[in-house]
């Protein structure tokens, strides 16, 4: 089932701004030494600055920092933009900022910052500052991916060094799940859902349960009640991944959080963009630093 939403992002603190440095690039692709103060002054844009995780949470291995404006910021002045948001991790992680065309926003309204070849490291201390306008700092979690393939309708999902398989029923042709690498944007335990929002017509209405919110466009993994006869066996719904309601759904409702990685494969359907959710491992590093006006650092 898809349904229209947006990911609310949390207002910036507006505590005392941490000044930390990280690394960076030094123009020949290697990080060095700490990252030089910004050369320009602080953008005013900051001010109404939206990150997209709260001060103190704890998120999963696949959530980037993800930081929205309340209007579009000009090409020529993003470079000043990344300058003033420094990343500062116990980990040392080499990653970058990448400008990324929102589902629901204009172009320069959305920039991230994600790790260069594989997800954050489990334990992870991250603190996000912006300029005068506070500081987020945050943890990543355990590491939970969960690889759903739309041909043998299994979910394997793997914690740690455990892994469980799950019976699924994804898009029926025609309305195909996503595939490609998603990232869990929040969870709620029941979605009022209406196929009209999305343009399919009057096919359904009403509340799913245990609904766990992949796209901003509206693919969930949730409770279908056609799950209890077709998943492991057929693709039936109408772009989500269904569970069963023999407490299948709810099972995996309460095991992952914010932050954690679904991945779809074999699906009759294109790769989910970056900015419809948070797609952003889908891009190669390569890409992704193509829409990097700072190149890659590494934050300490």
């Amino acid at each position: 089932m898809r349904v229209a939403a947006d990911t609310p992002y949390a207002r910036a603190s507006t505590a005392a701004a941490d000044k930390a440095a990280g690394g960076h690039n030094d123009g020949a692709g290697k990080a060095s030494g700490a990252r030089p103060a910004p050369s320009v002054p602080e953008p005013a844009v900051l001010a109404q600055a939206r990150v997209n995780i709260s001060d103190g949470q704890t998120v999963g291995v696949g959530m980037p920092i993800s930081v929205t404006f309340s209007q579009p910021v000009p090409a020529a002045e993003r470079k000043g933009v990344e300058s003033w948001l420094r990343v500062q991790t116990s980990s040392g992680t080499r990653g970058a900022w990448s400008w990324v065309k929102d589902h629901n926003l204009l172009d320069g309204q959305r920039v991230d910052f994600r790790p260069s070849t594989t997800y954050w490291q489990s334990g992870t201390q991250i603190t996000l500052s912006l300029g005068s306008h506070g500081a987020r700092r945050f943890t990543i979690g355990r590491s939970l991916l969960a690889t759903v393939d739309a041909k043998t309708h299994m979910m394997t999902v793997r914690t740690g060094g455990t892994a469980q398989r799950i019976q699924v029923t994804t898009g029926a042709p025609g309305t195909d799940t996503w595939n490609g690498t998603m990232v869990v944007m929040d969870k709620q335990p029941k979605v009022y859902m209406d196929s009209r929002t999305v343009g399919l017509g009057d096919t359904y209405h009403g509340y799913y349960y245990w609904a766990v919110h992949l796209t901003t466009s509206g693919t969930y993994v949730h409770q279908n009640p056609r799950a209890n006869t077709e998943a492991g066996h057929r693709n039936v719904t109408h772009g989500c991944v269904g569970l069963a309601s023999n407490g299948t759904a709810q099972r995996f409702y309460d095991r992952v959080r914010v932050g954690d990685v679904v991945t779809v494969t074999g699906a009759d359907k294109d790769t989910v963009a970056a900015g419809n959710g948070y797609g952003d491992w889908n891009l190669t590093w390569k890409q992704w630093l193509a829409h990097s006006e700072t190149g890659a650092t590494t934050t300490a």
